[in-house]
């Protein structure tokens, strides 16, 4: 089970950070991608860092 646990600590600390990220280019915030100013990028962003900090408050349980 630690392996597990592991697993999905490390994979919501991944996604909370790509949704931050994701979150910053879509409100301009992070410029030189394709993803900078798009707003669809600021609403993904969040949902995915939510989905990653749960992941990581599941793993702590």
């Amino acid at each position: 089970m630690k392996a597990q646990r592991v697993v999905l600590l490390v994979g919501g600390l991944v996604l909370v950070l790509v949704g931050v990220l994701w979150s910053l280019q879509g409100l301009g915030m992070v410029g030189g991608s394709v993803m900078s100013g798009v707003t669809l990028w600021a609403i993904v962003g969040p949902v995915v860092a939510v989905v990653g900090a749960y992941l990581m408050w599941r793993a702590r349980r």
